[in-house]
């Protein structure tokens, strides 16, 4: 099927994709693309519609929305379904992190109306996490520790408040600070890494939280997860070293590690939050692998 399939999130950056989604998608198909929209109405069911759109044979699908939305609709492509045909994902980046795009671009959104209008596509690849409950796949990062409990704060209290809000739960965060212990071993490693550490990250992308470079030697089509650690840094030295997390060099700093990685086993012991392309869930985790060029993007 040649059309796309466009899923609206009017949620997402605190309303602004319910205003500007209708012109956005009329600009696109005055220019020829042809489109079927439909709206989701909370979290999880573009999981669904997307689901369901990819049964009735659609595989050109368009997230309009924030990063949430691309991740909710690859999940219902993906999850619990072997094989998955090829499928090719657009966006509308009108949330509050878009933060997967700026790999790319500046200018996420022009960027990506002139992929989808000249047909351009490129293969990323894709992170499955294999939790006891199932799996769940990510295009731009997982992370444990200190990022995903600004990311829980943030999501339930200051999300409205856009990039102000996540400053204000990594500040909440660092009065409320815990270094802890997570084992978890990597491709070939025999013994299990369980240092204490400020936080773990595993990254498809370069940028979480709309501009913090966290990983400045991913690659989204390298075949490899770029893993971060950091270890168990002070409240002074984590205040001093925050401005250094928006320009990627934090890793330089003597607790700080990084490693390209394609497999990770974990042993947590019980479940606890993970943030998912910007998104939280509490996992039991079992494993991480890369799924090479799993996925076009028009970007």
């Amino acid at each position: 099927m040649d059309r796309f399939f466009a899923i609206v999130n009017p949620a997402a950056g605190g309303g602004r994709s319910a205003k500007l989604a209708g012109p956005a998608l009329a600009s696109l198909r005055e220019k020829g693309l042809r489109i079927d929209v439909i709206a989701s109405t909370g979290k999880g069911h573009a999981v669904q519609l997307a689901r369901e759109a990819y049964d009735q044979g659609y595989r050109r699908f368009l997230a309009v929305g924030g990063d949430g939305t691309a991740h909710e609709i690859l999940n219902g492509v993906f999850a619990g379904r072997k094989p998955v045909g090829r499928i090719a994902l657009g966006f509308l980046p009108l949330g509050t992190g878009n933060s997967f795009l700026r790999d790319f671009s500046k200018d996420g959104a022009e960027a990506s109306m002139r992929a989808l209008l000249e047909d351009r596509k490129r293969s990323i690849d894709l992170i499955r996490l294999t939790h006891s409950g199932g799996e769940v796949y990510s295009f731009n990062l997982l992370s444990i520790g200190f990022t995903a409990d600004v990311a829980a704060l943030t999501n339930r209290m200051f999300k409205p408040l856009g990039h102000l809000g996540y400053l204000l739960g990594v500040f909440v965060r660092v009065v409320q600070l815990r270094r802890r212990s997570f084992a978890l071993r990597c491709d070939q490693d025999q013994e299990w890494n369980e240092r204490r550490s400020l936080f773990l990250t595993f990254n498809n992308s370069k940028y979480t939280g709309g501009t913090m470079l966290i990983a400045p030697h991913a690659d989204p089509a390298d075949g490899h997860i770029e893993f971060v650690q950091w270890g168990p840094i002070g409240r002074l030295g984590l205040l001093r070293m925050l401005p250094r997390l928006y320009d990627g060099t934090h890793i330089e700093h003597a607790l700080a590690s990084h490693r390209a990685v394609r497999h990770v086993e974990f042993k947590f012991g019980s479940p606890l939050d993970v943030m998912i392309d910007g998104e939280v869930a509490t996992l039991d985790c079992c494993s991480l692998d890369i799924l090479p060029a799993a996925v076009d993007v028009y970007i």
